[in-house]
């Protein structure tokens, strides 16, 4: 065996895997099928790997995280920013283990567990991503549906039939390329980045204050209101599903399958998912940012719910445009996260069960699980019924996120496992510190939500 074959363990090491199985590639039909230039210009090759860090990305915009941006600004100016820097960078980490893991193993997480754990765990670990998956497109209803009847009055009810109709772009996206796919969802992340730029410049919030929101303060601990939207954006940032999403597109990559390649690869794709969620933190704290300086400063400090921004937007900023570029925003948000929610479901039920349904199946099935509760509670309760909808989504992909997280950190800091790719010990430390610290941040979450 040659040293870079060494570097990566036998599939033994795997304890529930059958040994001297094949391992099926995630994601078959685009598995190494991008091709990465061996030497020449590190740009060139930065470019190559450019591409799963935007589409992880986008589960940190999406319209889950809306709702608490705006209330955390309107209620609180610019002293929630801490917590969403604090956030991302958590975010940051565990993207890059995620991306380690698929890179050094070839499997994904949701294979990684099916391989390590035996099967009732991973029976129950299925359900619960599942559960995830689909409040995680319920988000993407919702707010896709908001959006369209924002711009172009179309009633709840019938945006939330027409988000159906998405499935069948990821399926002609697909089949033109991986790369089709990316350049879509970059495309959306530039609509959206644009959008709120215009409005921050048009809000012209005051540097000083914004600069000094960064600032970590006891307030956030100290103050039960501030601590429980610091909670919930803490919550609704970090997606279970996005984890073994990145697992998965990394291995997209036609990188070398040797110690070499594979550490060059984690190298690109972290600084890939790096640069990428920087641009998260820009929308989430633009969204912040707008309404502190928007509605906080006006006195405007219970606006939490999407529509009552996008009408106060307007006539409180001085700009005609302004609500129309938060609606267009919010509508790129929801299409582009309908990307990242297909995928993910297909890698979770192909990783845990093996069970492949045409991608048309699988995605009209996810998105009809999610249509059904939209369409029925506007019809009970209107708009107000959907804005605890869109809240309870994110307490159920809260009460998921440890059983994503706990198993990736576990995994990437097994040495039997990841070979010298294991993460180093203070790495390793810090993962366990975060993995901690969201787990009890969420289980808060979840029990104030409910006895609150």
């Amino acid at each position: 065996m040659s040293q870079a074959e060494a570097a990566v363990p036998p599939h033994s090491a795997w304890r529930y895997s059958s040994p001297g199985a094949e391992i099926r590639p995630s994601l078959p039909e685009v598995h190494a099928s991008v091709p990465v230039p061996q030497g020449g210009l590190w740009l060139r090759r930065l470019l190559a790997f450019a591409g799963p860090g935007y589409m992880v990305s986008v589960g940190y915009m999406d319209p889950g995280n809306w709702a608490t941006d705006l209330a955390g600004g309107s209620q609180f100016g610019y002293t929630l920013l801490s917590v969403i820097m604090l956030s991302n960078l958590m975010a940051i980490l565990l993207q890059s283990l995620a991306a380690r893991l698929g890179i050094v193993t070839g499997r994904d997480l949701a294979q990684a567990c099916r391989d390590h754990y035996p099967r009732p765990v991973n029976l129950m670990l299925w359900v619960a991503c599942e559960a995830a998956i689909i409040a995680c497109d319920l988000a993407e209803v919702i707010g896709t549906a908001i959006a369209l009847n924002l711009l172009f009055g179309i009633p709840l009810i019938g945006g939330a039939l027409i988000t159906a109709l998405d499935a069948f772009l990821v399926l002609l996206l697909m089949q033109r390329g991986f790369r089709y796919l990316e350049a879509f969802v970059v495309a959306l992340l530039t609509v959206i980045a644009g959008c709120f730029l215009v409005q921050i410049i048009a809000a012209a919030p005051p540097v000083a204050a914004v600069l000094h929101g960064f600032v970590p303060t006891t307030q956030v601990v100290t103050n039960p209101g501030m601590l429980y939207v610091a909670i919930g954006i803490l919550g609704a940032t970090v997606m279970p599903h996005n984890l073994y999403l990145h697992s998965s597109i990394v291995q997209t990559r036609a990188y070398p399958r040797t110690d070499e390649g594979r550490r060059d690869a984690i190298t690109w794709a972290t600084i890939d998912s790096t640069i990428a969620l920087m641009l998260a933190l820009f929308v989430n704290a633009a969204i912040l940012i707008l309404a502190a300086s928007v509605f906080h400063g006006s006195g405007h400090t219970e606006v939490a719910e999407i529509g009552e921004a996008f009408e106060l937007l307007s006539p409180l900023l001085g700009l005609g445009i302004a609500s129309t570029l938060f609606a267009v925003a919010l509508l790129a948000s929801g299409l582009n996260s309908t990307v990242t929610a297909t995928l993910a479901g297909q890698i979770v039920m192909e990783g845990f069960l093996r069970l492949r349904l045409p991608h048309w199946a699988r995605r009209l099935m996810t998105r009809g699980l999610a249509i059904i509760p939209v369409v029925v509670v506007t019809a009970l309760y209107g708009e107000s019924g959907t804005a605890q909808l869109l809240v309870f989504s994110q307490v159920v992909l809260s009460m998921q996120l440890p059983f994503a997280v706990i198993p990736l950190v576990r995994f990437v800091t097994d040495r039997g496992k990841m070979g010298r790719f294991a993460v180093p010990g203070w790495v390793a430390g810090l993962s366990w510190i975060v993995a901690g610290l969201i787990v009890v941040l969420n289980l808060k979450l979840l029990y104030d939500t409910i006895l609150g």
